[in-house]
């Protein structure tokens, strides 16, 4: 693929429960570091002129004034986990800035799954008085297609293993944002050869049944071979100083308002 010009942002790079952690009492959750202070996991991209977000995190507000998003082109959904869409609320106030619907893509699990949990939203069926809906209209694509197009942007899926189900990656030109497996099938690892930079899920450094581990994580970091990996999607089991000092050097974790500027061909 064809290297574009990207500017990345990563909204939050921490786990389903954020960092720190409800009443932990642990060194990283009590540091004063503001790179181990992680909001749920969502990225911004801008590329071509346009605006894209990839997920839309519980936290999503605030990460939005903190980078001051301007404004939202197309929203990538990944998969349909609370700590994922959980923001799809927040998409009003961009609504009535921009004046007009937005559009978001997501693969037949998403689309089975966001309708019920937000049916005021997609379906239509509940009256809310006084206050703002979200507008947002919602399209499929396969995770077997090679590309689709997002606000004219070529995006292609990744196939990932996240438990029982199948959760959608993504590649934009020669970076990739692999968040929320336990697996990368083959047929995956064949789409993501030449990378410059990797984003890629890691969760915590034991084995988990959904989420890559440390061990499993710098394996397919390896493997995949990125000019740049950086592990996202972090548990309090990393503390960003100490941790960074020990990582090939190739690698680096992700922390909440990290910018990385791809550079276009």
């Amino acid at each position: 693929m064809q290297l574009k010009k990207m500017r990345i942002t990563v909204l939050g790079s921490g786990t389903s429960t954020g960092v720190p952690l409800i009443h932990c009492k642990c060194r990283v959750c009590r540091s004063k570091n503001p790179k181990n202070k992680r909001l749920r996991t969502s990225l911004w991209i801008e590329v071509g002129g346009k605006s894209l977000l990839v997920d839309v995190s519980p936290d999503f507000r605030q990460q939005a004034l903190r980078s001051k998003i301007p404004r939202i082109d197309s929203i990538l959904i990944t998969h349909p986990h609370a700590d994922h869409i959980g923001g799809l609320d927040e998409i009003r106030s961009y609504n009535f800035i921009q004046k007009e619907r937005i559009q978001a893509y997501g693969h037949e699990w998403s689309l089975r799954e966001l309708p019920s949990r937000f049916p005021y939203i997609f379906k239509g069926t509940s009256k809310i008085e006084g206050g703002g809906i979200a507008q947002i209209d919602l399209h499929e694509f396969s995770l077997h297609d090679e590309f689709f197009d997002v606000s004219g942007i070529q995006v292609k899926p990744i196939e990932l293993q996240h438990g029982s189900e199948k959760v959608a990656g993504f590649r934009i030109g020669d970076f990739a944002y692999l968040t929320d497996c336990h697996l990368i099938p083959e047929v995956s690892m064949e789409k993501l050869h030449g990378l410059s930079y990797l984003i890629l899920d890691c969760l915590r450094m034991s084995k988990h049944d959904t989420h890559l581990h440390f061990d499993l994580a710098l394996e397919y970091s390896r493997r995949i071979g990125a000019k740049k990996t950086i592990f996202n999607h972090l548990s309090h089991d990393f503390d960003y100083v100490s941790f960074s000092r020990k990582l090939p050097k190739n690698t680096a974790l992700a922390y909440d308002g990290m910018i990385i500027n791809v550079k276009g061909k």
